[in-house]
């Protein structure tokens, strides 16, 4: 008898559950856009428990929000400075959205929206306009000078700004294409893992006593994506502050 396993790469294809053509565009609503929706409906229920809490002391999971604003307000304070309370909220919201499609990513049967690189580069191209934006209303016109160093010889400056702008540009590409890697290469191979592991057990005999190995294995990876998946919103959450900095101090 034999078994057929699905390939890895099946769970990262983007289907149209309910179609939609209007004016020759799509807003079909698909399980991409399906699962972005319920992340945001899990942030607010999430954070709409510590509301209903009517006693001084604070519950588990008021607790926990706390400790996460907490988290998101340390990135702010270390890497912007005072200059970040205004643009907290917009940061709190990003760090909440990108943790929660990737941990809901997680459950079996559903589909992790970061794992495409459309959503992640239109995620990071939003963020670095904005930014600019941002820039270019703090400093005025001198704000392009951030392509051009002082003291620089005449006859280079063409070069270095050419170098300046194409290594300021890239940073979306770097913003994008790192969570979007380490999203898709993680659920890759908990898929081929969990693959081999079914394969071994359903051949029986021998085989099926030893699909514990890549099972064992598997948990521990699990555990592991598990930790990537906060650790990529954090990473993408201090880079876009980072960034923000640099255009509000200028340095």
């Amino acid at each position: 008898m034999s078994y057929i396993i699905p390939s890895p790469l099946e769970q990262f294809e983007i289907v149209a559950l309910i179609p939609l053509h209007i004016g020759g565009l799509n807003f079909s609503l698909t399980n991409s856009s399906l699962f972005l929706i319920i992340a945001f409906l899990f942030i607010l229920f999430w954070t709409s428990l510590s509301f209903f809490n009517l006693g001084i002391i604070p519950h588990n999971w008021q607790l926990v929000k706390e400790s996460f604003y907490t988290v998101t307000s340390s990135i702010v304070e270390d890497n912007i400075g005072k200059k970040g309370e205004y643009y907290l909220p917009f940061i709190f919201t990003l760090h909440l959205m990108l943790l929660y499609s990737n941990l809901i990513g997680m459950v079996p049967y559903s589909f992790t929206v970061t794992s495409h690189i459309v959503f992640t580069f239109s995620l990071a191209l939003s963020i670095f306009i904005g930014i600019n934006i941002i820039g270019i209303q703090t400093h005025g016109f001198k704000f392009f000078a951030l392509f051009l160093p002082r003291g620089v010889p005449l006859a280079i400056v063409p070069l270095l700004i050419t170098i300046e702008f194409l290594s300021y540009i890239v940073k979306v590409f770097t913003l994008s294409i790192r969570l979007f890697a380490n999203m898709t290469s993680g659920h890759t191979l908990l898929k081929i893992i969990a693959g081999f592991a079914w394969t071994m057990l359903s051949a029986g005999g021998l085989l099926a006593v030893f699909h514990l190995i890549p099972l064992g294995l598997l948990l521990a990876l699990i555990g592991l994506e598990l930790a990537i998946a906060g650790l990529q919103a954090y990473v993408f959450t201090l880079l876009t502050c980072i960034y923000l900095n640099d255009v509000l101090d200028m340095h």
